[in-house]
Formats: structure tokens, sequence, C-alpha cells
């Protein structure tokens, strides 16, 4: 155990820094050349020019009030929520907090889908109202549906960790308010609430950034230039009036404003303190207190009420009468054919990258203990959590536009841009188990002489293959929902199921829709299991 302590030999590995050299020189490369290109073009427009433009002002105070009222509102809605998740003990609950988490992981497009079907001119609640003769006009699209869609995402979300950190109250703390009689004000200022404010800074500020980042949802709902962000912005001014300078312009301000937030994130993020408590659910006392059960029930049905419609429009869509002749359109199948290929590719190359710059990472890492400098390696890979996708798709765009027809290159562009956007997850999955490899069979496989192909073969194979099919399942789902890259490179040639779906629910072809979005999800789900339990392998617990 003492020999633990010390680095572990090198041995023979002379060429340790090769992958995470190669790894890190592709990705300064493909981010660093579209952001040289952005402030080349953006040096053509001064910066008094462009925030003394009142359009361009209106979008960036939209995109920062759309995100403020968005984190209000799914804040404001998950508090009561997770108090009344806390409190209550019903059928379903568990099912409840497991569709909580399917907002995490639904690709945004389908979830769209759910709230045209819904919410649109033909969705359920217009027809409903109608039937009761209420004309409740169109309100889905514009500032409304922008915040009625972030509510669906950020609102679970946000009960999910809420509701973690009122169930970390010791059961010994209950116990004491019961025998003193506490009403439930008094539960949630003493108790709940020093909780709820020790992680509600991180919180908020990691919502702020989702809404502030959206492309997207308001590309689809937005509904005109009155609300528009400055993503959407730049998607426009590039796409409809190519206008570069203004692109490039309003590029750098939206990549400025998004690393300020993200360092605001990091300073306000905390790990709330962890406390070992019973999984036996706690007797609140104020489960039956006057008035309780009401709040909690108007908090669920106002929750439930904005979340599990369109889960569940998603579903109904699978019994519509017109889906078989819908699923029998060839721009369907090809639209299929084109994210799969795209998805594959893109998820191959975050795995290479990320595996490329772990490699040597985790050599600075457990062998020679340089830990600051393997955080720099592997900080490489993270940065690109910096530049917003459309962001990266614009510089691309000025960067490659002087030499070449940038559509023809559209496929292959769209690969860099979501291989780069899914590396941080490649990174986050692999980077623990690849350390583990080296600290436990290092030593073993050294004093053996195994080394090179057979080391890989017999040792880091066998070991890392599920954290590898799972990070490369993870990329290619992150790819297959992805609509920020293939807006700014797709064509009449190159289509993908999120754009098709997209241009679908822009004219109301909701039969059509239907029949993209379920195609969609099953490539989603079907892809995730079949590269898990492919490339994985069969689970064998010890």
């Amino acid at each position: 155990m003492a020999a633990s302590r010390h680095p572990v030999s090198s041995g023979r590995r002379t060429l340790w820094w090769l992958p995470g050299s190669a790894a890190t020189l592709v990705i300064l490369l493909l981010s660093i050349g579209p952001l040289v290109a952005l402030l080349w073009q953006a040096g053509a427009l001064s910066p008094r020019a462009l925030l003394g433009d009142p359009y361009l002002r209106h979008v960036l105070g939209f995109s920062l009030w759309q995100a403020l009222l968005s984190t209000l509102l799914s804040l404001g809605l998950a508090i009561p929520v997770a108090r009344a998740l806390a409190r209550r003990r019903f059928t379903g609950r568990r099912l409840l907090l497991k569709l909580f988490g399917l907002s995490l992981v639904l690709p945004v497009i389908i979830a769209i889908f759910g709230m045209v079907a819904v919410h649109g001119r033909q969705g359920w609640l217009p027809q409903l109202l109608h039937g009761l003769g209420l004309d409740p006009g169109n309100y889905l699209y514009g500032l409304f549906g922008i915040l009625l869609a972030h509510v669906f995402f950020n609102m679970p979300l946000a009960a999910r960790l809420i509701l973690q950190s009122i169930e970390s109250i010791p059961e010994s703390s209950w116990r004491l308010a019961s025998q003193l009689g506490m009403r439930s004000s008094h539960i949630f200022r003493l108790l709940e609430w020093p909780l709820i404010r020790g992680i509600l800074p991180g919180l908020a500020s990691l919502i702020f950034m989702l809404c502030f980042t959206s492309f997207t949802t308001v590309l689809a709902l937005g509904g005109g230039p009155k609300s528009t962000t400055l993503e959407v912005a730049v998607y426009q001014a590039l796409r409809f009036d190519f206008d570069l300078a203004t692109a490039g312009g309003l590029a750098l301000v939206q990549l400025l404003l998004t690393l300020a937030l993200l360092l605001l994130q990091h300073k306000l993020q905390t790990t709330p303190a962890s406390r070992l408590t019973s999984r036996r659910p706690c007797l609140r006392p104020d489960r039956h207190q006057k008035g309780s059960a009401l709040v909690d029930g108007l908090a669920l049905t106002m929750g439930l009420a904005i979340f599990l419609p369109p889960l569940l429009a998603i579903v109904v869509a699978g019994f519509n009468p017109g889906l078989l002749a819908a699923l029998g359109s060839p721009r369907l199948w090809q639209a299929g054919g084109q994210s799969l290929g795209i998805a594959l590719a893109a998820g191959s190359l975050a795995t290479l990258l990320g595996a490329g710059l772990l490699l040597t990472s985790r050599h600075l890492r457990v062998r020679d203990r340089k830990r600051r400098a393997a955080a720099l390696w592997e900080a490489s890979g993270s940065m690109i959590l910096m530049i917003p996708a459309v962001v990266l798709s614009t510089g691309l765009f000025i960067l490659f536009m002087p030499f070449t027809d940038v559509f023809a290159l559209g496929p292959w562009l769209v690969v860099l841009v979501n291989a780069l956007m899914a590396l941080p997850y490649v990174l986050r999955t692999l980077s623990a188990p690849m350390q583990l490899v080296v600290r436990q069979y290092d030593r073993l496989a050294d004093s053996l002489g195994v080394r090179g192909l057979h080391r890989l073969r017999l040792v880091e194979w066998p070991l890392l293959r599920r954290p590898l099919a799972l990070a490369m399942a993870l990329s290619m789902i992150l790819s297959l929902g992805d609509l920020g890259a293939i807006a700014m490179f797709g064509s009449q040639t190159l289509t993908t199921l999120p754009w098709l779906l997209y241009q679908q629910l822009g004219s109301y072809r909701l039969t059509e829709a239907a029949a993209t979005a379920l195609l969609l999800l099953t490539l989603c789900f079907s892809l995730f299991w079949l590269v898990e339990r492919g490339l994985g392998g069969r689970h064998v617990d010890h």
C-alpha cells in the first residue's frame, strides 16, 4: 500500500504526449480558427455601430429579459412542486420523478413538437377552448411560448435538485419539528429554506445560461423579429441577410456574454453538503395541516399541466391514422439516413478526441503526479462550453467561405460542430474510469510486460468498453437531436430529422411532423440501446 503513494513508473512510454497533443491541436484549430474569423468580420463593424442599432439593442435586451423571466418562473414553480413531492406520497410519484429526468435527454425539437400539438393553432387546448366558445388566439408563438417551453425543460430539473436538498434534512430534525408543533411556514423558513437558499444561486445561474443560449426553442417559437435572441439573430443575419459583419459582431457579443455567464455560474455553483439519511420516508408534521393539501395539489396541478401534456402528445402522435402514409415519405428516410450518418461520425470523433486527451492527462495526473498540467490538458476539451454551437457554426462558415462552397462541406462541418459540442460529455464520462484503470492495473501490466496493443486488448478494452460505449452513445444522441449546426449548413441536399421536423412544424404539417418525431425518437432510443449493448457488451454484476 505504501508503494502506491509514489509516482508510478512510466517505463518506456515516450509517446505519452502524442494522443493528447493531436486531440488538442484539432480542438484548438476548430475553435480558435472560427473565433479569429469572427474577430476579423466584427472588426468591420465598430462596437458603437453595433450597439447603436435599435434592433440589435432590442435583441440583446430581449435575450436577457426572456432568460430572466424563464429563470424566475422555473424556480418559482419548482420550489412549491418540490415541497409538494417531499410532503406527499402518491401512486405514480416515482414515475413522475423519472419523467422529470426525461426532460434532460429529450431532443428539444421533439418536445417542441409536443408543445405545438397541445398549444398550437390546431392543438388540444385551443380546440377545447374553441369548443367552449372562447378564442385563445395564437398564444404559443412569441414571448409566452418561449417562456412556456423553457419552464417545461427547466422546472423539472430545478424541482429534482431542490427535492434532493429537502430530502437531505435528517430525520431527527423532523422529529424535533413534530414535537414543537411547527407549522408549514415555520418548517419552510427554518428547515427547508436554508438548504434551498444554498443551491439557489448556482441553480439560477445554470437555468439563466441555458435559457440565454437557447436556440431551437426561440427559432421554433419566437414567431418573428419581436421575439428574437442573439443566437437566432446571428443565424438570421448569416442565412437570410448574408451580412457577415453583423453576424460576426453579434456572435462575438454572444460569446463574451456566454463566457461571463459561465464564470458567474462557476463562482455561484456550490456542492450541497451530503448527509446520510434514511431511505424510509420521513413523517413530516405539516403533511396533515389545514390548507397544505390544497397548496400541494395546486402546485402539482400547475407543474403537471405544463409538463405532462406535451409528453402525452408525443405518444398519442403514434396513433395518428395518417402516420403510416407519412412514414412512407422518401424525404423522411433520406433525412433519417443523413442524421444517422452524421451521428455515427460525430459520436466516433468526439469519443476519439476525448480518449486522446485523457490518455495524456491521466499519464500526467497518475504516473507523473502533475495534476495542474493534467487539468490544463482536459480544460482544452472543456473550453468548447464557452462557445455556443451557433457561434462556432458562424465562425466556421465565415472561415471557409472565401476558399470553398460552404454548403458542399455542410455534412463535414455539421459533424465537426456536433463532435466538439459533445466532447465535454465524453470527458466527464471517461475521465474517472480511465484513471482507475491506471491506478489499479498499471504496475501489474508493467511487471508482466503487457504493453502496446496487447495491453489495449487484455487490460484497457475489457475495463473501458462500457464507459466508451456510454460516451459514444451520449455523443450520438446529442448529435441526432441537434438543430444549431444543421440550421447553419443545411440545404436541399442536406436535411436531418430535426431540421425536417422544424420545417414541418413551421408549416403546420402535424401529421408529417408526427412521423418525423416518431422516427427521431425511435432512432435516439434504438441507437443508445444498440451502442450500449453492442459496444459495451453484457453487464455483469460482481
